[in-house]
């Protein structure tokens, strides 16, 4: 039998707690519960309203890795869900709205992805993201490089950005804007990773093309459409370690020299967090957001 634990008065039943998920350090179910109980204050603002995308793994890394993009069957009727536009019709997603719902999404071992839009208002875009991905030999650190040219062009649109790693190889950079469709963002999104690669074509990449890919970062600017999600702040991943999407100052980018520098493990996250609070609240902040040009 599953332990029972109660969580803001919800019971919970939390199984396999002694599980290995991640084998090559010996990262434990429990400590993946433990560790989401410690971020639930910073990570839970950017869940909110917006409807979750589940990547499970519920037996590590290396079993298997599948999208769960509706309800999950066995759902408490205490987590919230959400009716959201899909191509094929609409379809039924969970909210995680609170503590309990955040524990309850964690036992089921997942990476949380987000849309860039409310569950509220889908029509509208209140994040524009670029997820920078270095094709090997390129780094984190050519994406930091493409980063800092990435924040000075959106701030000349009057649009500011901040960063957080990918928790695998890459950055992602994100900025809260408003007014704007999935479709006006995602146009404009392109038009800057364009820019970047007119600007540095020895570094950056606007198409997805494999065999241009090697010793570049691709700007990949398609995750702003409407039906598409992005790593939340604070997951964990399904790599072979307990890495994390963790917020970066802007100094940390410009000091990056080595591509192990911004490589953050879930032990690092709440040091951080006391160093820094949350570096990612601005963008939860409306009268922050940039409007499109």
């Amino acid at each position: 039998m599953a332990p029972i634990t109660e969580v803001e008065g919800r019971r919970l039943a939390l199984s396999n707690l002694e599980k290995v998920l991640y084998p090559a350090t010996g990262f434990t179910k429990g400590e993946v519960l433990h560790y989401y109980a410690t971020v639930a204050e910073v990570l839970l603002p950017h869940l909110r309203d917006r409807a979750v995308s589940f990547l499970r793994y519920p037996d590590g890394p290396d079993g298997q890795v599948f999208f769960a993009k509706n309800v999950p069957p066995g759902t408490p009727e205490w987590v919230t869900t959400a009716e959201v536009p899909r191509v094929e019709g609409p379809s039924r997603m969970v909210l995680v709205q609170d503590l309990p719902s955040l524990m309850w999404s964690a036992n089921l071992v997942t990476e949380f992805h987000t849309h860039q839009w409310l569950v509220d208002t889908p029509d509208e875009a209140d994040r524009i993201v670029f997820d920078l991905d270095p094709g090997a030999p390129a780094s984190i650190v050519q994406c930091c490089e493409v980063a800092l040219w990435l924040r000075e062009r959106l701030a000349r649109d009057g649009i500011e950005a901040y960063a957080k790693t990918s928790g695998s190889k890459g950055l992602h950079l994100l900025a809260a804007v408003r007014g704007a469709s999935s479709e006006r963002v995602s146009e404009y999104a392109k038009a800057l990773a364009v820019e970047a690669e007119k600007a540095m074509p020895r570094l950056a990449l606007h198409r997805m093309t494999r065999s241009l890919r090697p010793g570049k970062v691709f700007v990949d600017w398609s995750q702003n459409a409407a039906r598409k999600t992005t790593a939340a702040p604070y997951t964990l991943r399904a790599r072979p370690e307990p890495t994390v999407s963790a917020p970066v100052t802007w100094g940390e980018i410009e000091e990056c020299r080595t591509p192990g520098r911004l490589d953050f493990h879930a032990v690092d996250i709440a040091p951080r967090i006391q160093d820094y609070g949350d570096l990612l609240a601005p963008l939860l902040d409306t009268n922050g957001a940039g409007t499109l040009p």
